[in-house]
């Protein structure tokens, strides 16, 4: 199953093989820091700080077609806000790491494409 769908990233580029390439690499750089923050955060217990992080990484992810991803974001970052459903923060922040794990294989050979 691919995570990842670029049509999105295509179509916002015009094609621009540069600027996809310069989006995908961006997109490889930040995975481990919002790995790292979203951790951070929860285990912290500064869910205020879990839920602008996830905030953060939805534009990410809505630019290399992880919608679905993007939503489990969204609704992390607004139960932070409410400060409800706690015990399943982390299993959205599983979900992100399993995904973006299998996203970064995908897209290090969508570069190769290039």
């Amino acid at each position: 199953m691919a995570y990842t769908n670029l049509d999105y990233l295509k179509e916002i580029t015009d094609g621009d093989k540069q600027i996809i390439h310069e989006l995908i690499d961006l997109f490889l750089l930040q995975v481990p820091d919002f790995i790292i923050n979203l951790n951070k955060y929860y285990n912290s217990g500064e869910y205020i700080l879990l839920g602008k992080e996830a905030h953060k990484a939805k534009s990410s992810l809505q630019i290399m077609g992880m919608s679905e991803l993007e939503k489990e974001m969204k609704t992390l970052q607004l139960r932070t806000i409410d400060g409800t459903d706690v015990e399943n923060y982390p299993v959205y922040i599983r979900h992100f790491e399993e995904q973006c794990r299998v996203a970064v294989i995908e897209l290090k050979a969508e570069l190769e494409k290039l």
